[in-house]
């Protein structure tokens, strides 16, 4: 047991030391606060700077999971408490089969309607121009890939609740509603605030299907419907090419991680948030 903890936790810690080791050199050189402050990003002249990357990162993927987590709350609460078994039994496989798609084929989805929609009616409604490519069509592609997955979880987090508590709440007089809300709602409440932090982490990290449709144009995007540069899409377009430049491998390293540290410290708050509503709780 001691071991397998050591192993667990030694992943990580090897994986950070070894980027940071790697991002050394263009940190040394620039200084943390500098890369990431920094708006302009010209390798050739050796400026480095991350923050349109960070934005875009932080846009579509906190885009995504507000587009997503309604949905999947609202999706498990019908398919466990309203549904008839034999819908929810129909539709587990269905819910698989999306969570198994491979990315690639959700971005070309995503080239082929969500740009397209973008460009010829979510623009125009809004009285602005696009080419479609951009954080809002980034934002809906990655809702559709993280509500499979969130879903499957939060199916499997309703059914822990004993059928006995929901015969109890309605033999009392509570309405269906009411018993929903009480003895689902209420009782999985960290489960469902860690399925949703989840579905952030997954879709912060990534990457084909964003970098199709997402426009990789290195600015701070300036509305829903203008491009931009998520950090993992910066490092896949840019991995193994002009490797001769200085610091430049450097600043892909940083990259990955600055995306690790995000993710790690997100799930960390995230785990700290539900311990303490969890506590509250049960005071």
């Amino acid at each position: 047991m001691v071991v397998a903890k050591i192993i667990i936790l030694a992943v990580p810690a090897i994986m950070i030391y070894v980027l940071f080791d790697k991002s050394l050199p263009l940190l040394n050189d620039n200084g943390f606060l500098n890369i990431i402050s920094g708006d302009e990003w010209k390798p050739t002249a050796g400026s480095f700077g991350f923050k349109p990357f960070i934005i875009s990162s932080l846009y579509v993927s906190v885009l995504a999971i507000v587009l997503a987590a309604p949905i999947c709350v609202l999706s498990a609460v019908y398919l466990s408490e309203y549904a008839h078994r034999r819908i929810l039994k129909g539709m587990q496989p269905v819910i698989d089969i999306l969570a198994g798609i491979p990315s690639v084929v959700y971005g070309v989805w995503g080239i082929l309607f969500i740009v397209p929609f973008v460009r010829n009616v979510v623009a125009p409604a809004l009285g602005m121009e696009s080419t479609g490519y951009s954080i809002l069509a980034g934002g809906l592609v990655l809702a559709v890939m993280v509500i499979p997955f969130v879903l499957n979880i939060l199916l499997e987090l309703f059914s822990t609740i004993p059928n006995e508590l929901r015969d109890a709440s309605l033999a009392m007089g509570a309405t269906r509603w009411e018993m929903v809300k009480v003895s689902v709602l209420r009782k999985t409440a960290p489960g469902i605030l860690s399925a949703i932090g989840l579905g952030w982490a997954r879709a912060i990290g990534e990457t084909i299907a964003v970098l199709m449709v997402v426009g990789n144009t290195v600015k701070i995007p300036d509305s829903m419907v203008s491009p931009g540069y998520p950090l993992p899409a910066l490092i896949a377009n840019n991995y193994g090419e002009m490797m001769s430049i200085p610091d430049y491998d450097s600043a892909l390293m940083l990259a990955a991680l600055l995306l690790l540290i995000i993710t790690v410290v997100f799930n960390v708050l995230m785990r700290l948030l539900i311990a303490r509503f969890s506590k509250n709780k049960s005071l």
